[in-house]
């Protein structure tokens, strides 16, 4: 069974083709500058009995419908015969709000439903839109599946999702938290679980997705009970270019003393804050070089990242009172000792204890970095959003 795996953004295009009974990756690409100039598509192949190969092609990628074609025409040529080859196609839609607990087969219900949702996610859902359109065009005869982001915090007790604001803002526009990266949290809880040889059902962890976006999630009995990330992705964890959780009266502040709109506060947090407002850079292995040579600013902002992990972990570990593990992912969580280290750092009297050894061992593979001593089992698990999605697309279409 093959399964295209479709991420729209607004201004981008990811695609992953897989069969999901051999778990084979057949393709990936992501088509880049759309409505630009000049855009990008990149694509590699992954066939059965020869060297894979990448494909770069630059030209004007005017608009989505364009992207989606040109996509279509790279997989036809030599990754398949035909677009008929698909057998569904599975979606990643950002924000399903309260309506959507677990992936759905898209129909024209699904559709308005995922439009009505767009005040809660206007840069990202009416891109989504776009990707769901254009697959019906293109691939009339063929299933598609919406897969949200925000599915598996579903399970949040009332008392974690609610805002202590007005009811009435609840009641009349729903704003409460929602949560975001749940195919990462649920995939690398799922995979934990298997690893340390439990069934999630009875398993309770705490994942942490460290990457250009950061969150966290408690999960007690396979079940999300928290997570950082709130009303939007703006919330929570220190990240690449978003600042997390600040006072939100700083909005205010801004407002009266720099005299800025809101749209350019809004910018300011989302674009222009979090390592890269510290310190002027947002990839972290540019941070650690420059903390090599004493920059101060790197310095700072390093242990400010990791110190909000490290508080977010205590917290969860309060909240959940009982833990099996702590799961690292994502690009800075799979790839960085050094974060994983300081953000466990003083937590032995909670039980957590990092094996240094194992802890700067570089593998792709899901591995334990805590000594044998630790009461907690602290593991790396690499997250795989496009397996997720396109098991979760499967299950849909073949229930």
């Amino acid at each position: 069974m093959n399964i295209l795996v479709i991420n729209c953004g607004s201004s981008s295009l990811k695609y992953q083709l897989r069969n999901i009974n051999t778990q084979r990756v057949m393709a990936s690409g992501v088509v880049e500058r759309i409505g630009e100039s000049m855009g990008q598509i990149t694509q590699r192949s992954f066939p059965d009995k020869w060297p894979d190969t990448k494909d770069t092609e630059e030209l004007p990628i005017l608009n989505h419908e364009a992207a989606m074609k040109l996509m279509v025409s790279k997989l036809t040529n030599g990754v398949i015969q035909s677009p008929h080859e698909i057998d569904a196609i599975g979606h990643r839609v950002v924000q399903g709000g309260e309506s959507f607990s677990h992936p759905v087969l898209v129909d024209e219900n699904v559709m308005n439903t995922i439009k009505d949702n767009i005040p809660l996610a206007p840069l990202h859902n009416p891109a989504n839109l776009i990707g769901l359109e254009q697959a019906m065009i293109l691939f009339p005869e063929t299933p598609n599946v919406a897969v949200f982001d925000t599915e598996f915090h579903q399970t949040l007790p009332r008392h974690a999702y609610m805002y202590p604001v007005p009811k009435i803002f609840y009641e009349q526009f729903k704003v409460r938290k929602y949560g975001f990266h749940g195919t990462s949290h649920k995939y690398v809880s799922k995979t934990a679980s298997v690893f340390i040889g439990q069934k999630i059902e009875e398993t309770s962890l705490i994942t942490v997705h460290l990457g250009n976006g950061c969150s966290m999630a408690a999960i007690k009995n396979g079940k999300c009970i928290e997570t950082s990330m709130g009303l939007t992705p703006l919330a929570g964890l220190m990240m690449g270019t978003r600042c997390g959780d600040i006072d939100p009266a700083f909005h205010i502040f801004l407002a009266k003393n720099k005299g800025l709109p809101l749209s350019e506060i809004d910018i300011l947090l989302n674009k222009s804050s979090g390592l890269l407002g510290i310190c002027r850079k947002n990839d972290m292995r540019d941070i650690h070089e420059a903390r090599l040579h004493g920059d101060d600013d790197a310095q700072l902002a390093f242990e400010m990242f990791t110190y909000r992990v490290k508080a977010t972990i205590g917290a969860y570990l309060a909240i959940l009172g009982s833990v099996n593990a702590i799961v690292f992912t994502a690009g800075i969580g799979e790839n960085d000792p050094d974060v994983r280290s300081m953000a466990c750092d003083g937590l032995e009297n909670f039980g957590i204890n990092i094996d240094p050894t194992k802890n700067n061992e570089k593998t792709a593979e899901a591995r334990y970095i805590n000594t044998e001593q630790s009461r907690i089992k602290v593991l790396v698990v690499p997250t795989n959003e496009e397996l997720e999605i396109a098991k979760a697309t499967a299950e849909v279409v073949n229930d």
